[in-house]
């Protein structure tokens, strides 16, 4: 729309070859500096180099401005956001009013250029100011992607060594014991052999605890936890726009690890559905515990306001969530409602004091 002014008046402004010529190459030419500097901002250029780049976009637009007419004065609008978007603060605050002072001023050398002044001079001063919001925000939300990804370098980091901890508190003590029991059977072999083969029952003994410990370890690693599933879930809905009702810490007293497991698998599912395939606005998590005749049972259920059931049957992820939890003597109940659909998980609680109550 700004660049109407100076186009018109080259195609219309009664101007020789030679001058329509040179003026097409004089814009061509702002044009192109002025897209370079813009789009290359934040990217570590020296203030000199761009200060000096902005003094070419003003010489330009000086001489256009003063050869070509008041049509050319709203180069300086691009020269002040040029100086809002390629500098920092500090000096923006500065080239800006210089800036449109200097576009003043022209205004007054050029013919015709008071009538222009006033619908150039507020954009000048606000669209310069404006992209110096714009940078900081750019800076910002670059800093703040750097920044997950430091801490989620560190979350990395911190899980290798509480791992490494781990594994040397498991095998530590167990490999220290087979190395000395092995030395001790070889001393005891030629002479006592069977001391030794006391010595290497011992030995494996020890080593298959060892194995044993090792794979709950890892196995602990993988099952999933339902208190930081619901965390998990909480943070994926808000991030998806979808408005959460999710209870707090759990009380999971007396609940089967196997049980937990399960219901923090089928609350993945479930958020994982809601987030990528409902289209709803509202998702709300419930967690109770029940008294039936077979016993207390922990209850989730996971309901939202989308679109509901597909009509097709139920997909790979609820076919394989009720295998997961029938193997936890569990249930498994999904279908479309009124306003939505609802997903209803039950797991045996095991014996507990606080059975019947709310989540």
């Amino acid at each position: 729309m700004y660049l109407s002014a100076p186009v018109t008046d080259l195609l219309h402004g009664g101007h020789s070859a030679g001058v329509r010529v040179l003026g097409w190459i004089g814009l061509a030419a702002f044009v192109g500096w002025y897209m370079v500097l813009v789009f290359r901002t934040g990217r570590g250029e020296r203030n000199g180099l761009v200060l000096g780049s902005l003094g070419v976009l003003t010489a330009q637009s000086t001489v256009l401005a003063l050869t070509l007419g008041r049509e050319w004065l709203v180069l300086f609008v691009y020269v002040s956001i040029a100086s809002g978007a390629a500098l920092p603060l500090r000096l923006a605050r500065w080239t800006i009013p210089a800036t449109s002072a200097l576009m003043a001023a022209l205004a007054f050398a050029v013919p015709g250029g008071r009538a222009y002044l006033a619908g150039l001079l507020v954009p000048a001063l606000l669209g310069g100011f404006a992209m110096t919001g714009v940078r900081e925000l750019v800076r910002t939300t670059v800093a703040l992607r750097e920044a997950r990804a430091t801490v989620a370098q560190l979350a990395a980091n911190e899980e290798r060594l509480r791992l490494a901890r781990d594994l040397h508190d498991l095998l530590g003590h167990s490999l220290s014991l087979i190395t000395l029991k092995s030395e001790l059977a070889g001393r005891m072999l030629p002479d006592h052999p069977d001391k030794a083969a006391r010595q290497v029952a011992d030995i494996e003994q020890v080593s298959r605890q060892a194995l044993v410990d090792v794979r709950e370890a890892v196995t602990g690693y993988r099952r999933p936890r339902l208190t930081a599933e619901l965390a998990g879930a909480r943070a994926a809905l808000t991030a998806a726009g979808i408005t959460a009702g999710i209870p707090a810490e759990p009380d999971l007293a007396g609940v089967p690890e196997d049980s937990e497991s399960a219901l923090a698998w089928a609350l993945r599912e479930a958020i994982t559905n809601v987030v990528r395939h409902s289209g709803a606005r509202r998702c709300t998590v419930e967690l109770l515990r029940r008294q039936t005749l077979d016993g207390p049972v922990l209850e989730l259920a996971v309901e939202d306001n989308g679109s509901g059931a597909s009509g097709q049957g139920p997909g790979n992820g609820l076919t394989g969530l009720t295998e997961r939890l029938q193997k936890a003597g569990g249930t498994l109940d999904a279908g479309g409602i009124r306003h939505g659909f609802r997903l209803v998980a039950r797991v045996p609680a095991g014996p507990s004091p606080d059975v019947g109550s709310g989540p």
